[in-house]
């Protein structure tokens, strides 16, 4: 597996981690059934924190994409639902909108008015 993660880039880095993982069961990478790598792997395959991987796995569990087992690793169970490039878009417009601090509700308030319902 490789990842790609911009240390300099506005997006948290687990947004980048998540959305990379994402995309690799989306286009076929990480097929499902496939364990990922343990979180001490991945975090000292990238210089991470083992946390930040861990934060990472839980979500994609919450987001139905892995189930986490103690002493198993996490196992991908479920593709995602977006493409990657909507993924990622909603990465960066996170990132943006907390760098601003625009609300939740005005970013909502502008997507509605863009057609997205």
């Amino acid at each position: 597996m490789l990842f790609t993660i911009n240390p300099i880039s506005p997006t948290p880095i687990y947004s980048q981690l998540e959305s990379e993982l994402k995309r690799q069961i989306n286009d076929g990478h990480i097929k499902v059934g496939e364990r990922l790598p343990a979180a001490h792997e991945l975090a000292d395959s990238l210089d991470l924190n083992r946390n930040t991987v861990l934060k990472v796995y839980r979500q994609l569990r919450d987001d139905g994409l892995v189930e986490l087992r103690r002493g198993r690793g996490a196992t991908v169970i479920a593709s995602p639902d977006s493409p990657p490039e909507v993924e990622q878009a909603m990465d960066l417009l996170t990132a943006l909108a907390q760098r601003h601090r625009i609300s939740l509700a005005t970013v909502e308030q502008g997507l509605r008015q863009r057609g997205l319902r």
